[in-house]
């Protein structure tokens, strides 16, 4: 399974600029005020050739009143979901009374804790790190989160005892999780373990109309017309409000991991409720990972003609930043409408191993540059010469040209479109990469 690291420390240190780095995102809010992180955030991080999941905590000061505590105990019990946790403490500062109150607690914890020094560019860094050596927690990490200084080396030893582990987890669902592997994820008592039974057409996960049914990610191995899948049943996300077992809190981080692990996933939507936060969180979730997605509305069956337009105007407003996730309306419990699933999904899973020749990939550019040409910077033309697949899951195309730094966002999302019609790309994002050429008459620096 893919690790889980926690950020924990007192406010202001630097833990979700460190956050803002790891998932290569601006989802974390960064201001040099204190207390600005009030509540969990997990995110999807990539350092070189590491995946992992961070979650962002608020800070601890130890004298915490009303929401502040509550907020305390959200960034402990982010301890206890994690693999290993990293304690940040502020280098221009020094040394504080809730670093130490913070070092008692990541003591009893029984977690790996690498105590990171933060904000230690511009200064001596022996000066910086001499106060945190008292705190006896092991070696110390010099970093400068805000500008990248040290992170990679940071992220390279806390991961190195997972290695062998996420390799062997990876082979393990290569050789048990045969074909197209499907995720199945969504808030508490949406249907989806009734959708999963239905699928594979017999009860093999627990369904009963309480929330929380199920605890862990289920992997389930079966054939279908003699294809094979793997079906991965998850424990439904609440709002962290409502979050109050333990065992809850881990099934979380479960269900992330198995987005990382599935092909496709299938975002199961109640449509009795309207569409919250939550299920924009999990499929934003999804589509960070990568994967393929396909919106499931369920429990169709015995709603007004009315509700249903209501729903659909819902999905059309609140999904419109997915609009080339195809949206399914089925009954899981009656079986309406579950059968079309399948034929999304392979769409989905082709469109998101697709590969495409070098040649085909220029010529649909060349194309789409002749149709609309991109504007002029300081009185010349952005120019776009070639592009060329640069991996799978999400396709990531890379086009070359000169000044593409100044590529308007307006036209990369004009170049998405015409590719994602022409090539049919269908349920999966495509990451885009530009890149400009040296000019070669340039004066050398």
């Amino acid at each position: 399974m893919i690790p889980v690291i926690a950020l924990v420390g007192r406010p202001n240190v630097g833990k979700s600029t460190l956050f803002n780095r790891f998932t290569k995102s601006r989802d974390a809010l960064v201001a040099d005020y204190p207390g600005l992180t009030r509540d969990r955030k997990y995110g999807d991080g990539k350092m070189g050739e590491h995946q992992f999941i961070v979650i962002d905590t608020g800070g601890i000061t130890g004298d915490e009143q009303g929401i502040d505590e509550k907020m305390a105990r959200q960034s402990l019990l982010a301890v206890e979901e994690a693999d290993a946790v990293l304690f940040l403490v502020d280098g221009r500062h020094g040394l504080n009374p809730a670093d130490e109150m913070i070092a008692n607690h990541l003591r009893r914890s029984n977690k790996p804790v690498y105590l990171v020094v933060n904000k230690t560019d511009g200064i001596n860094e022996d000066i910086a790190l001499a106060d945190f050596y008292s705190l006896g927690l092991g070696d110390l990490y010099s970093i400068a989160a805000a500008h990248g200084k040290g992170v990679r080396q940071l992220i390279d030893v806390v991961l190195a005892p997972f290695i062998e582990q996420v390799e062997a987890a990876r082979e393990a669902i290569q050789i048990d999780a045969k074909g197209i592997r499907i995720g199945v994820i969504g808030r508490p008592n949406v249907g989806k373990s009734t959708l999963v039974n239905r699928m594979l057409g017999e009860d093999r996960v627990v369904v009963f109309d309480m929330p929380g049914t199920t605890r862990d990610s289920i992997y389930i191995p079966y054939e279908r017309h003699g294809k094979p899948y793997t079906l991965i049943d998850t424990a439904g996300v609440r709002r962290r409000k409502h979050v109050k077992e333990v065992v809850e809190k881990f099934s979380i981080v479960k269900t992330l991991q198995a987005i990382q692990d599935a092909n496709v996933v299938i975002c199961v939507i109640d449509s009795h409720e309207d569409l919250v936060e939550q299920d924009l969180h999990m499929i934003g979730y999804a589509l960070d990972a990568g994967r393929g997605l396909v919106i499931a509305i369920n429990k169709w069956d015995g709603l007004s003609k009315e509700d249903r337009e209501h729903i659909k105007k819902e999905v059309e407003r609140r999904l419109g930043f997915v609009p080339y996730a195809k949206v399914h309306y089925i009954s899981a419990l009656h079986g309406t409408g579950v059968g079309d699933l399948y034929d999304t999904i392979e769409e989905t899973y082709e469109s998101c191993y697709a590969k495409w020749t070098t040649n085909r990939l220029t010529r649909i550019l060349e194309d789409a540059v002749a149709e609309h040409q991109p504007p002029m910077v300081k009185g010349r033309r952005i120019k776009l010469r070639y592009a060329h697949q640069g991996g799978s899951n999400p396709p990531r195309i890379v086009v070359h040209g000169n000044q593409t730094d100044a590529l308007p966002g307006s036209y990369k999302r004009y170049l998405e479109n015409k590719f994602r019609t022409v090539l049919n790309i269908t349920g999966t994002p495509i990451s885009f990469e530009f890149k400009s050429s040296d000019n070669p008459f340039a004066p050398k620096k």
